[in-house]
Formats: structure tokens, sequence, C-alpha cells
């Protein structure tokens, strides 16, 4: 079955006015992410690659060109349009793992949930449903400054997967994790796509990363340089 690609840019641009300066922090990229597909994104500081972050998560909308997300072309959305649709089709990972500190474990996965009118105890079911599959069961009620960094950014994985989102973008996100705890989320997000099919796009500047991937996207002055494919892993779509 052909699979569909989650999110295609076509010849998207990125302008930013800074003072009487011009700065073209993409310029004409054109990208798809195929459903079930793991895509690392890489590039120096001012490559372009959290601008193409914000683009790929709908976080943004392009000054030129078209971003269709699940076949809707998102430069065109109001910002309420968007909020929607962003919180149903993209699970997000950051680097510094957003969890509000006032929320215990559960209240923070659930977080999502509730603007999705999803009802309380749903939430709390499916919530406790995730954290166990991150191995934190026994850690529901706690709140962040009572989990380690490790057990955080799990918290925020399991949060990402709280709607079944079409697609996960991980920025950096072992970018304020030690190496080993660092090599463990890895592990987790390859297993999500090896085991659960799941689509992820990653926003690294660690070189070391993109051999969880199978395609690598190397960004350079706002374009794409080269796409590689990951041979260890191998993938079908170029």
């Amino acid at each position: 079955m052909k699979k569909k690609a989650v999110i295609s840019l076509r010849k998207v641009w990125k302008i930013y006015k800074m003072g009487s300066a011009t700065v073209n922090a993409l310029r004409g990229v054109t990208l798809d992410v195929w459903q079930g597909e793991f895509v690392a994104i890489i590039g120096p500081s001012g490559s372009g690659k959290s601008t193409l972050m914000n683009l790929v998560g709908a976080l943004d909308k392009p000054s030129r060109g078209h971003i269709f997300l699940d076949g809707k072309d998102i430069s065109l959305m109001e910002e309420s349009d968007l909020a929607q649709i962003r919180g149903q089709k993209i699970g997000f990972i950051f680097q510094q793992f957003n969890l509000l500190p006032a929320l215990s474990a559960t209240g923070n996965v659930g977080l999502p949930m509730i603007f999705q009118g999803i009802p309380e105890a749903k939430r709390v079911e499916r919530a406790t449903e995730l954290l166990n599959s991150v191995n934190l069961g026994e850690r529901l009620n706690h709140k962040p400054n009572e989990l380690s960094g490790g057990q955080q950014q799990r918290v925020a994985i399991a949060r990402a997967l709280a709607n079944e989102p079409e697609m996960l973008l991980a920025d950096e996100p072992t970018g304020n994790l030690d190496s080993k705890t660092g090599g463990e989320i890895m592990s987790m997000l390859e297993d999500l796509h090896t085991k659960k099919g799941r689509t992820i796009v990653l926003v690294t500047h660690d070189i070391h990363l993109v051999k969880h991937a199978e395609r690598v996207i190397y960004l350079k002055d706002g374009q794409i340089e080269k796409v590689v494919k990951n041979h260890k892993r191998g993938h079908k779509h170029a």
C-alpha cells in the first residue's frame, strides 16, 4: 500500500525583516515526510533548522510557498484553525521538557487532551496508560521537580502521544540529558517508530543522533544541501 505524505512543503520561503535588513531564513525548501518514516533534520546554527521545525510543526506560516498537513494547506489557515489541527496532528517533544511544575505527571500528560474536549476520566485513563508505556507507572502523581531529567523527558514523550498524533516532532530531545539518559530516550523514540509505526521528525545539531533516522536532511544557509538515506535502517522513499 502506498504511504501518504503526512506533511509536504512546496517551495517554502521564510523571510524575516530585521530593521532595514531582510533575512531569508529558508529559501525555496521542498520536502515530504512520509507516514511511518523517521527523518532527522540537521544543520549548524543559522542553517534554518529551527525555522523549518516551526513550519513543519505548524507553529508558523511560510512567507512564500505552501505547506500541506494531512492534505490541508496550512499556509492559508487562521491561527485558531492552525492551533486546532496542530493539537490533533502533531506531538511535540522539546529540549526543555516544558512541563508545568504545578501538575503531576498524569496532569501534564492529560493537558493536551483538555484542548480536544476529552472528559477527565478518559484523560486520566489514557495518561496512566501512556505513563505505564514509558515505564513511569510508579511516578503518576509526582511533579516535575520530583523527577530526574530523563523521567521528565519520558513524561514529555507520553504527553506528545496523548492525542494520537500523526507525527512526533522532537526538537533536540537529548539536549539537556547526559549521554546515557539521552541514549535511552533515543532508543525509546526508535522503538515508537519501529514497533508502533510512528512518524518522527528529529531536529538536531548532533551528528551522533542521526543514526536513529532512516533519512537525514542536511540544511545549510536556508536550503537543503543534501538528503542521505541511512542504509543501516533503509527506507523506500528518497
